[in-house]
């Protein structure tokens, strides 16, 4: 990135805080991972940051809300966007709390659906987005943090269209059966897709994200890439990492040595489990209490040495659900204490407050094992900050196997929270594992925390933008914009020979799900009649379809038609043409590897052609018709390898046919044949890009879609096509009208 082009950061909250008291207003930085990870960048690039300031308007007068904006813009290019009482209570304690992180966690019980938090968060999106105005320009690389903001892309996106954004999901995403519960689940997808790039801990979350943007927006899947509408979307993981120099120095002081030997002293000579959370279900923090009590029943010997210090942050207080918890958790830790303590040992030591980084070092140092077992969690850094700070060589990390670190840490003790005996195990195995088997494990963990810290996950998420924004100008040249669309209209107008060669299906007419519900509309059949009496215009349908369905629809027509991917022609006025004969004895094989398909995939079907089969799956289920075209693409391949056939996947179809019949060997002969000064190609399926291979440069190639392709330019639907042969035929017409004046 250069050093003048801005970065700006939007989230939720600025990393800076604003309190006030009776001496005023007073600034603080803020304590997390997101502000530590991008402070490297505010020294190397140009960074500006949108979010709250932490204090509601409601405690503030218009000189102190002057006084922020100035001491924030500037002296620390931080830009507060200003929340009433009422903005959080409906917008962030409940849109986001209430019904967001439930649900993305996986407690579909505890969501609440009350269309107020809908209203506030809808509010508060656009609150951002007018705040993003004042300041976005357009070589502005924007970075959008979290579930707090999830419609504000395509908000953005909607005024700067060339702004490269990127979007980061701190939180899981949950499974499409999870995630479609969800009342305003278009909408929140419509708003991520408004990014360049929408990154994730892990990939099992872009693995969910892609399949629910496809199955609920219908966005075309490739690879890494969506498709939506009219912009590619890039999806990837991006594991967070933490500061990690930060603690294992830390763990070196002599201040942390001195804590260390306090906490010694009073918990005396015991083995030491840590867990440290903050108040919230998500953490398993019941399920953890559970499995101590049945270890200390199980392995009675380990009574009296060892002791569970259980830190646990005060969270959201006023909650219903988390006083619940909190009230379950001081139950549970009075019944465990009051069953097993002796003279000079309690089982628990129980802390509920916020611990401050010195003291929390010193028993990241100190604990023998860590218990990190959260039911769901998007990645956990409290589980790599224990690792970072074991400089001793000695350290063992128990790990859910649902925290997304789970992914980086394998080494770890991996377990299942809601599996008490797995849990009582891996506390026995953590108590009795060697020294050398812990040195060997934490040394290879701790390598991997070096090189992926939290700073490298920021330059990795903001060199992948650049690169995204370096490779734009590649991808849009391909759009037949206005300047590419003016040279084809002068080239037509000045030829008085002119071909063109259109697919049907996606390209004239939009894709559907049931092949006879598109027969040509009146529009299309205008458009068609008023190019073909054109006397300088050679109009020709190059379709995969029947020449039975061709003829029904088109037949009457004064252009020519060309059916099943060239193997049948009809010129003008002329009969049906076979190319040349084939033979035809491997359809039953072909035919009874598709049925096999159609049995195991709901309303797929087969088709029947002279030289081909096909098997459609555009009424399946989408995401398993993908997985079983990729199936059945790969037996046809291993059938026909000694056969002279070709296995194509188009749109929704997996075609296998005569190898020596396609496209490109008809348009060549038609190039050949007809003469023409002026050649349009325009298709959208894979089957198209045939004729697109074998066109001469001087034509103009368009492909429906934005598919990486052979062809010159791409467009975007099938309207788009309706609309640029109307352009044809009115230019003609404007032409014709002056000539005549």
């Amino acid at each position: 990135m250069k050093k003048q082009q801005r970065l700006i950061i939007i989230s939720n909250r600025l990393p800076i805080q604003v309190t006030k008291d009776d001496d005023g207003l007073k600034f603080s930085p803020s304590i997390g991972g997101l502000a530590t990870g991008l402070r490297s960048f505010q020294k190397q690039h140009n960074v500006l940051w949108i979010g709250w300031p932490g204090i509601d308007t409601d405690h503030l007068d218009a000189s102190e809300k002057n006084k922020i904006k100035i001491k924030l813009i500037e002296d620390l290019d931080c830009y507060p966007v200003f929340l009433t009482k009422e903005d959080i209570k409906y917008y962030y304690a409940g849109f986001c709390n209430k019904t967001i992180w439930p649900l993305f966690h996986y407690f579909t019980q505890f969501v609440d659906y009350d269309n107020r938090f809908w209203k506030s968060y809808k509010l508060v999106n656009e609150m951002f987005y007018e705040k993003a105005s004042e300041i976005i320009k357009s070589d502005d690389i924007v970075w959008i943090q979290d579930y707090h903001l999830l419609l504000l892309p395509k908000l953005i996106r909607s005024r700067y269209s060339d702004v490269n954004i990127g979007f980061f999901l701190h939180i899981p995403f949950p499974s499409y059966e999870i995630f479609r519960l969800l009342p305003r689940r278009n909408e929140l997808l419509e708003g991520m897709l408004g990014s360049d790039l929408i990154g994730f801990h892990i990939y099992d979350y872009v693995r969910h994200f892609k399949s629910s943007a496809h199955r609920i927006l219908g966005a075309e899947v490739e690879m890494n890439k969506l498709y939506f509408k009219d912009r590619e979307v890039n999806v990837d993981s991006f594991a967070m990492g933490i500061d990690y120099e930060k603690f294992s120095k830390a763990a070196l002081t002599d201040k942390t040595e001195a804590k260390v030997n306090k906490i010694r002293e009073e918990l005396g000579d015991v083995k030491i489990i840590l867990s440290v959370d903050r108040m919230d279900y998500t953490k398993g923090i019941l399920q953890r209490l559970e499995a101590f009590e049945s270890f200390l029943e199980k392995y009675e010997e380990y009574r009296t040495r060892v002791t569970l210090v259980f830190i646990v942050a005060p969270s959201r207080l006023k909650v219903e659900e988390y006083q619940v918890l909190k009230g379950d958790i001081d139950e549970f830790v009075g019944k465990i204490n009051g069953l097993y303590s002796t003279i000079g040992w309690v089982p628990i030591m129980y802390i509920h407050q916020t611990m401050q980084f010195k003291n929390l070092v010193a028993f990241y140092k100190i604990a023998d094992a860590a218990l990190i077992t959260p039911v769901r969690d998007g990645m956990n850094l409290i589980a790599k900050e224990y690792l970072s700070c074991k400089t001793e060589g000695k350290g063992v990390l128990i790990l859910s196997e649902t925290a997304g670190a789970a992914k980086q840490l394998p080494e770890a003790i991996l377990v299942n929270t809601n599996n008490k005996e797995e849990m009582v195990e891996a506390i026995f195995k953590a108590m009795t594992m060697s020294d050398e088997e812990q040195a060997r494990k934490l040394a290879v963990m701790q390598e991997r925390l070096k090189n992926k810290d939290v700073f490298r996950w920021a330059e990795d998420f903001v060199d992948t933008m650049i690169q995204l924004r370096n490779e734009a100008p590649e991808r849009t040249l391909k759009f037949l914009d206005s300047r590419s669309k003016e040279k084809l209209i002068e080239n037509y107008l000045k030829s008085d020979k002119r071909l063109i060669i259109l697919d049907y299906d996606g390209t004239l007419v939009e894709f559907v799900k049931d092949p006879n519900d598109a027969r040509p509309d009146e529009e299309l059949l205008s458009i068609l009649n008023k190019l073909a009496m054109d006397d300088t215009n050679n109009v020709y349908i190059v379709s995969g379809r029947d020449k039975k369905d061709l003829d029904k629809w088109l037949g009457d027509m004064n252009i020519g038609l060309v059916a099943e991917h060239g193997f049948w022609i009809k010129e003008i006025g002329d009969e049906w043409e076979q190319i040349e004969p084939i033979k035809t004895d491997w359809k039953d094989g072909v035919r009874s590897i598709m049925e096999r398909y159609v049995d195991r995939t709901l309303n797929s079907f087969i088709e029947e052609k002279e030289i081909s089969l096909a098997w459609h799956y555009r009424s399946a289920e989408s995401e398993l018709g993908a997985i079983r075209a990729r199936e059945l693409e790969i037996d046809l391949l291993n059938y026909s390898h000694n056969l002279n056939l070709q296995v194509l996947h188009g749109n929704k179809v997996v075609e296998i046919r005569y190898a020596n019949i396609n496209k490109g060997r008809i348009v060549s002969r038609l190039i050949s044949t007809k003469d023409s000064s002026f050649l349009l190609i325009v298709g959208d399926d894979a089957t198209d890009e045939d004729m697109f291979a074998i066109a001469p440069e001087s034509a103009f190639s368009i492909k429906v879609g934005l598919q990486r392709t052979k062809a010159r330019f791409n467009i975007i639907s099938s309207r788009a096509t309706r609309l640029l042969l109307k352009d044809l035929i009115e230019s003609e017409k404007y032409r014709l009208e002056v000539q005549n004046l």
